[in-house]
């Protein structure tokens, strides 16, 4: 199901980011320390009391030359569009600046929740600068310390009140849910009409639980679909149109509703730092990945065009080793006949669960071929393995020492585990736990 969305809004220096980076704790450094995995993010996941959400640095935003007081009110107003419920940062210390006014009119009018919380209040004895923070007109002033992680507890117990109810999932477990993610203009909805053999994207009009998704179910071979399509959208003016990073946060909500991601990249352009960034959402929600290379009809080739573009590819996206690369047209519907049943295999590679005699039958002979790593005198054993979920496979190793785990050992198994069960186009996860004595 969607998370809900929080966006932190404010003015520059009221230490956004520092109470971004509270909130999400450990959460916004990259679990996987690999080369094409970029860092500078506007996003990421928080928790609180249980409940789940998307968290949004709007002031990662950044608008190229456009004045300071222009990016604030774009940058308001993507969260506004956004967010299910916004937090208002303003500095306890300095008192309300224009700056802060301004932004508390657009929120005002926005009829979203709004949360006020007022920073850099560290101690006691500065609780009276609260009462000036009234007058913006909004409920409670919450007393916070974003360097000191004061208060943040009870800001957050305002923010998941104002959570809209889980909506219901309108398809049955069965069916293949498919999203589309990119940049603007690499073809998307082309693909979408495509495959469709439709001129247009909607099919049959289920509004989608993400704003502005269109979602548009279908059988082929008996297999049931639904596409879910971000690329349909009302133009939005120039804010919009101004910052890639925006397309980031459109394909966010889709990813989480799908159980396929299939990455569309304009074959004219060739990669991008964008591509990257989109593409590394999708895998670290653990999607099922298809890349997806649109308007091959348009790049003049010879006999090693193909092999030399997907050999950049795999250099630029060495964290989705995994995925298949797919090159189509939507235009002339060149190799489109491949997608769907691509995205059904990794569909089921996704799916797929290994009996545990199999698995550590197998993970015995690979440890024979590569004996297990040694650290200081002693040696990891493993000494039983079992998968624990699916969507992604997911399997704990239960070993004498955790640490003796190294990074290049794990990526062995995980070769091996690919070489053997296939899981083409499924990320895997592996967690190395103490066996219990």
């Amino acid at each position: 199901m969607t998370k809900p969305v929080v966006a932190i809004v404010g003015r520059p220096n009221v230490g956004k980011s520092t109470i971004f980076n509270r909130i999400v704790g450990e959460r916004v450094a990259i679990v996987e320390d690999m080369p094409g995995v970029t860092r500078d993010r506007i996003y990421s996941k928080g928790e609180w009391l249980n409940r789940e959400f998307n968290l949004i640095d709007t002031g990662g935003i950044e608008l190229g030359d456009e004045p300071l007081l222009v990016q604030m009110r774009a940058q308001a107003e993507l969260a506004i569009k956004e967010a299910d419920v916004i937090i208002f940062i303003v500095n306890g210390r300095e008192g309300i600046t224009g700056a802060d006014q301004e932004v508390a009119k657009l929120l005002f009018r926005s009829d979203k929740p709004v949360v006020l919380g007022v920073n850099k209040i560290d101690n006691p004895d500065m609780q009276e600068e609260l009462y000036e923070f009234y007058s913006l007109g909004m409920d409670t002033p919450y007393p916070i310390s974003g360097s000191h992680g004061l208060g943040l507890g009870d800001l957050l117990d305002d923010v998941i009140k104002h959570f809209p109810d889980e909506e219901e999932d309108p398809y049955d477990e069965d069916t293949i849910r498919i999203s589309l993610i990119g940049r603007p203009n690499v073809g998307k909805s082309s693909i979408v009409n495509a495959m469709l053999g439709e001129e247009r994207v909607i099919v049959s009009n289920i509004p989608g639980t993400t704003r502005d998704a269109i979602d548009t179910p279908f059988t082929q071979d008996d297999q049931d679909y639904v596409l879910i399509d971000t690329a349909g959208m009302r133009k939005r003016g120039k804010v919009y149109e101004a910052t890639e990073k925006y397309s980031v946060l459109r394909s966010l909500k889709a990813i989480e509703r799908s159980n396929v991601v299939l990455v569309v990249i304009n074959a004219e352009e060739g990669l991008i730092e964008q591509d990257k960034k989109i593409a590394g959402y999708a895998h670290e929600a653990g999607r099922a990945v298809v890349i997806v290379v649109n308007k091959w009809d348009a790049v003049a080739k010879d006999d090693k065009t193909m092999k030399n573009f997907e050999t950049k590819l795999r250099e630029e996206l060495l964290f989705l080793t995994y995925a298949p690369i797919l090159f189509v047209s939507a235009k002339t519907k060149q190799r489109l006949h491949t997608v769907l049943p691509m995205v059904k295999k990794v569909s089921e590679n996704h799916h797929l669960r290994v009996p545990t005699n199999v698995l550590n039958d197998m993970i015995m002979d690979a440890v024979a071929m590569n004996p297990t790593p040694t650290d200081k005198g002693k040696r990891l054993k493993i000494n039983y393995v079992t998968q624990v979920a699916v969507e992604p496979p997911t399997f704990v190793f239960f070993v004498n020492e955790p640490e003796l785990m190294h990074f290049s050992y794990e990526r062995f198994l995980e070769n091996r585990l690919r070489a053997t069960f296939d899981f083409e186009g499924t990320p895997i996860k592996i967690f190395a736990r103490k066996k219990n004595a």
